[in-house]
Order: C-alpha cells, then sequence, then structure tokens
C-alpha cells in the first residue's frame, strides 16, 4: 500500500474519495470522453454495492469527475461492469451487471439510458439476459455489446463448475430491451496452461476486430482471485471464435480490466484498472492507466500509450526532475545487459534491466520477469508505474519519497520527457 500524504498521480484518473476500479463505457463523443467506473465512494476497499461513476474530460489523461450515475436499488444490491452503446439515431444505453447478496457471483443484465444529454442521470430499464440455464454455472456477469451488421452482439463472462472459462453470447434487434440467447462464444478449460493459462473464469470478455484478425481480450480470476489480462487472437464468423493463438498481455501486480474503446479517431484502443495504489489515510484507492493504443505484430497484441501523452511532453535534459512526485514518460533502447534506475532523492525505487529477449523489473524488494523488446517506454506518475516493452506491459505501485526524480541508464541514455499541464 501507497505512503499516506495523497501523493495523487497528476495524469491517472483517482477519484476524490473512496474506492475505483474497471473503467468501462469509455465514449469519445462532442470532442471529449465520457469515462464509467466502478466506485465505492465512502470506503477504501471493495464492496459488493458498487455504483458507476462518471468522469468526462478532452482525453483520459485530464478527466473530472462527476455525479454518480447509476446507483444501488429498484433490485439492485450492487452496480458493476457494464458497457455503453450508441444506436444509428444517437441514443445512448448502457447495459449493466446487477448483482444481488448474497450471491452476486450471478449476476444479471440490466439496461439503463440517460435521461440527459451529460449522460449524468440514467434510468433503469428491465432485466434483459439472465445466466442461462443448463450451463452449471458459478459466475455470470461484466456485458460487453457491439454492432454485428443489422444487429446488436452481446458477449459475457461465465465461469462453469468444472472449471471451463466462457463467453456466452447474445444477438438483439434494439440493444436495450429484447435479448436472445445464442450460445457459447469462446470457452477454455482451467486445464490448459499452453502458452498461457486463462483461468476458470474470463471477467469482461471483449470480442473485437483488429487489423485482419479477431481479438478476445478479458481479465483473468480464478476462486475470487484477480490475475492478469489476456487474449486470444483468431477468426470469428456468426457469433463464434476460433481461436488460433492465446497470449498473456500484462504482468506485474497491477493491471487488470482492460476496457476496450474507440478513441476520436476510432482506432482500438484499452484503459486498465491499476490495482495496489491507494492512500487510505487520504481517503482513495485505485486508479486507471494511460490509454493505451492496439496494434497486431504477428500473433501478439500490443498495447502502447496511447499519442495522447504526447500533449503533455516537456523536454528534459538531463532527466532529473526537482519534484519527485512529477510525471515522466521515457523512451529507452537498452541493449543485452543495459540498465535503468528510477531514483527519488537519494532512494532508489525501482530497476528495469534487458537481459537477451527478457526484462527485469525491481520494485524495492520485489521483482518480475517480462517479455522483451526492441524498446521499453515507461511512465512515472508520482505513485505508478507503467511499462511497455513491445511484448508486454508491466504496470506497479511505486513509492514516493521526497527529493527529485532521476531517470538514469547504463548503455543508450534514455529518452526523458517531464508530463506537465499546459
Amino acid at each position: 500500500m501507497m505512503p499516506s500524504g495523497d501523493a495523487r498521480p497528476r495524469f491517472h484518473f483517482t477519484a476524490t474519495s473512496g474506492w475505483i476500479n474497471d473503467p468501462h463505457g469509455i465514449t469519445f463523443r462532442d470532442n471529449g470522453y465520457d469515462v464509467f467506473y466502478q466506485h465505492v465512494p465512502d470506503s477504501t476497499v471493495w464492496r459488493p454495492d458498487c455504483r458507476w461513476g462518471h468522469a468526462r474530460g478532452a482525453d483520459l489523461l485530464s478527466l473530472q469527475e462527476l455525479p454518480i450515475a447509476i446507483a444501488p436499488g429498484d433490485g439492485d444490491d450492487g452496480i458493476w461492469t457494464g458497457c455503453l452503446v450508441v444506436d444509428d439515431d444517437g441514443r445512448a444505453s448502457v447495459l449493466y451487471t446487477a448483482t444481488r447478496v448474497p450471491d452476486f457471483g450471478i449476476g444479471r443484465i440490466r439496461s439503463a439510458t440517460p435521461t440527459d444529454h451529460r449522460w449524468t442521470a440514467w434510468e433503469k430499464g428491465p432485466v434483459v439476459a439472465d445466466a442461462p440455464e443448463g450451463l452449471d454455472l458459478i459466475a455470470y456477469r461484466d456485458p460487453f455489446v457491439r454492432r454485428e451488421g443489422d444487429r446488436w452482439r452481446m458477449f459475457v463472462g461465465a465461469a462453469g463448475r468444472d472449471g471451463t472459462a466462457m463467453a456466452l453470447t447474445y444477438v438483439s434487434d434494439d440493444a436495450t430491451l429484447a435479448w436472445q440467447y445464442d450460445g457459447v462464444a469462446l470457452s477454455r478449460s482451467t486445464r490448459e496452461t499452453d502458452p498461457v493459462w486463462t483461468g476458470t473464469l474470463w471477467e469482461c470478455p471483449q470480442v473485437f476486430p483488429l487489423g485482419d484478425r479477431y481479438v478476445m481480450v478479458s481479465s483473468i480470476w480464478d476462486d475470487d482471485r484477480l490475475h492478469y489480462a489476456a487474449y486470444a487472437l483468431g477468426s470469428y464468423e456468426d457469433g463464434r471464435f476460433h481461436a488460433e493463438t492465446w497470449g498473456r498481455l500484462t504482468h506485474g501486480p497491477s493491471y487488470y480490466a482492460p476496457s476496450l474503446f474507440l478513441d476520436g479517431e476510432q482506432r482500438p484502443c484499452l484503459s486498465f484498472w491499476m490495482r495496489g495504489i491507494a492512500d487510505p489515510v487520504a481517503g482513495w484507492a485505485g486508479t486507471h492507466s494511460v490509454p493505451h493504443l492496439l496494434e497486431l505484430a504477428g500473433d501478439r497484441l500490443v498495447a502502447t500509450p496511447h499519442p495522447d501523452v504526447e500533449r503533455y511532453h516537456q523536454e528534459s535534459a538531463d532527466g532529473v526532475v526537482p519534484d519527485a512526485a512529477q510525471a515522466v514518460d521515457v523512451a529507452w533502447e537498452p541493449g543485452d545487459g543495459d540498465r535503468l534506475v528510477i531514483a527519488r532523492g537519494a532512494r532508489e525505487v525501482a530497476t528495469i534491466e534487458r537481459a537477451g529477449d527478457e526484462t527485469s523489473v525491481r520494485v524495492g524488494e520485489l521483482a518480475w520477469t517480462v517479455p522483451g523488446g526492441d524498446a521499453l517506454r515507461i511512465i512515472v506518475d508520482g505513485p505508478v508505474l507503467e511499462l511497455a516493452t513491445g511484448r508486454a506491459n508491466f504496470g506497479s505501485a511505486i513509492p514516493t519519497p521526497a527529493g527529485e526524480l532521476s531517470v538514469t541508464a547504463r548503455g543508450v541514455p534514455p529518452r526523458v520527457r517531464v508530463l506537465a499541464r499546459t
């Protein structure tokens, strides 16, 4: 847990108070982004009575918090993750996971529509889907909806009692009222581990086209433990995803719950919830990552910091910043054995080292090894560390002592840019 003192990140969204986790419903409109997220305003630990928080900004690095959008009540004990869609006539609606205690693992899919143009108030609609009978499920949640030809397609995460993770699928003509169950779009047993283990439940399974392939990206859950984000690449037709390869997207203790969205140029992107970044004394917990642009590199899904980050760049001549809490964006092309050190004052808080095709990351006493790449992109923002290697993404909380922030490397010097408000 981070030390107290309210050393908030400057470019990673946090709520004014309370717990936040999954981002969802990220929508570009009117030259800005609306973002919704799970929120418990009066607690710095998760509780099942989540609601949908709401924020808006010109980009995802300058979000301003708005009033709660959808709250428990009217038959819902919790408002969990979902999605937002806009139809051809410009009408918005959300599909969310409505939960009830004590069995909140099996949710229901419910709709809501906005009552104002700013999307600050929403009216709940009917429950449009329940867990189908006959599958012996222990979990059911997280709808994701997209247009498919002249109708809508919905995917919902589910877990079978036998250890099978599934993305169930539904079809609809109106996206809000009438959904028809259409079977299992994709499934995989927890016993399959080659080339990556994908757990017993896919939280937030999202299926979308990218280049000449289709992608399924999800969060890996097992026995109430949250692990990492993974993906499948393959082909898709008539509600069925045919996986050709599997991969692990994220490493480290922080990244989870990737949320797909299209940016202002209609490019597929992801934003993540980052765990373990909190200040309970200051009364907040959880943050969201910077946005990441998605690309394919052969049989790999690659996520790199979005070009919006660059609008905040200011040059740093020597890689030293007087304020230890200042944010920096670092580009580094290490050779085998090269080492980069991030320090605050006299304290080394993180080291990154290249060893062949692997990159080792040490934060405090903990160390991780992740797949390497030709170049590294590193973002340090107060208590947040994000690293994109070209083959994987790493996220972690880091300490924030006082003093100068410095980034130094052995071998090729890194290019350090300060992130500052203009």
